[in-house]
């Protein structure tokens, strides 16, 4: 059983004469910060023939004995036996041994703060070892998942085809309404800049190409890849990690199950089929959104819309848009499960990985749309 702690109490009495310095209680490390703060005042004022009394000492370890000691002055403390005779003799060893260390000590000097350089140099080195830390265990996780991937294709037995079906449902079939809502949107948007521009030019018409050629190559993909990012990659992060938090994962493991196999595959295959569908989804709501815009404002019937939708090379753009979405699809879902993977066990570290999977993957749609963008032009597709 522990003793019990008290209190630490310091009292200065300067109305008797010699003034007198009343220790009570224990000086332990438990109260160095209350009593530190106290010394320090009291240490000034206390006068060259001050008694010291020392018979309500309770627990004394050196940190008291630190306090104690600069407290009664380096000629008491060699001289204790007279000035304080009542004092058990461990404890008078004890504040004679802290008094022979801290002989001739002096605390080092305060460490400069780092210039202003100095520390963004700091934390833009810190910036991208987290980055390229980041960037291996993506590609880790790649190579794992096509590992297992490959492994299991002639292998129909072990596909989940329930978790696929239901992921397929989660991901695609709910969010048809709001992707075809966001890019009707978006495209009623564009035909009604367009117009509003090149018909002060004269050029009303070329509309029609501004609105297939940005939808069927760049906006209904990087549109819809957007929304399934901040949709379900966070998703597939709060799942996963959840299961992570509860140990669920461990379970799997030591009934020797494959957890990439179980949790990652059906979740990657699911949204490399629902991506694709709807980016053409997209493709159609956008456009449509451009035929109502063109018909209202610039009396082009839909007829006129779809023949020179029709002699624009719309397959081209078409071809080169869908052709992104399996790659954002497979990076997307990669993603939202490696950050699942990465929760410690509580909610608030599910809630900081949800957060940077979403961030994380609309990250990377970005750069390699952006990147893929200067490919094909620089190829002329």
């Amino acid at each position: 059983m522990t003793e019990q702690q008290i209190g630490a109490l310091l009292n200065f009495d300067e109305t008797v004469n010699p003034p007198c310095v009343s220790v009570s209680g224990d000086w332990v490390l438990a109260h160095y910060r209350q009593l530190e703060s106290k010394v320090k005042k009291l240490q000034p004022r206390v006068p060259a023939n001050a008694v010291f009394d020392l018979k309500q000492l309770g627990i004394l370890d050196t940190a008291g004995a630190k306090l104690l000691a600069n407290l009664l002055g380096e000629q008491r403390l060699f001289d204790l036996e007279n000035t304080a005779p009542s004092l058990p003799i461990e404890r008078r060893i004890l504040l004679e041994t802290v008094a022979h260390a801290l002989k001739g000590f002096e605390p080092p000097p305060p460490e400069k703060p780092p210039g202003l350089i100095v520390e963004m140099l700091s934390t833009i080195g810190k910036a991208m070892v987290d980055f390229w830390q980041d960037l291996l265990s993506l590609l880790g996780f790649v190579g794992l998942t096509l590992q297992t991937l490959i492994s299991n294709l002639l292998r129909p037995s072990r596909w989940r085809m329930t978790s696929l079906v239901a992921n397929i449902q989660q991901i695609g079939l709910n969010a048809v309404p709001i992707i075809m809502l966001l890019t009707f949107l978006v495209g009623a948007v564009i035909a009604f800049l367009g117009s509003t521009v090149l018909a002060a030019f004269g050029a009303g018409i070329f509309t029609v190409q501004l609105v297939v050629f940005s939808f069927l190559r760049e906006f209904a993909v990087l549109l819809t890849a957007i929304l399934m990012a901040g949709r379900t990659a966070s998703a597939f992060t709060a799942e996963i990690g959840l299961m992570k938090a509860n140990e669920e994962i461990d379970a799997i493991q030591a009934l020797g199950l494959n957890s990439v196999e179980l949790l990652v595959l059906p979740r990657v295959l699911a949204l490399l089929l629902a991506l694709p569908i709807l980016t053409f989804i997209g493709m159609l709501s956008g456009i449509f959104g451009g035929v109502v815009v063109c018909a209202l404002t610039l009396d082009i019937s839909p007829t006129m819309f779809l023949n020179i939708m029709q002699s624009s090379g719309g397959l081209q753009h078409f071809l080169v848009g869908m052709s992104k979405a399996p790659i954002f699809a497979f990076l997307i879902a990669i993603v939202g499960c490696l950050e699942g993977f990465k929760v410690t066990g509580s909610a608030e570290s599910v809630g900081t990985h949800t957060t940077a999977s979403v961030v994380h993957s609309i990250f990377v749609v970005i750069l390699l749309d952006a990147v893929a963008a200067l490919f094909f032009m620089e190829m002329g597709w």
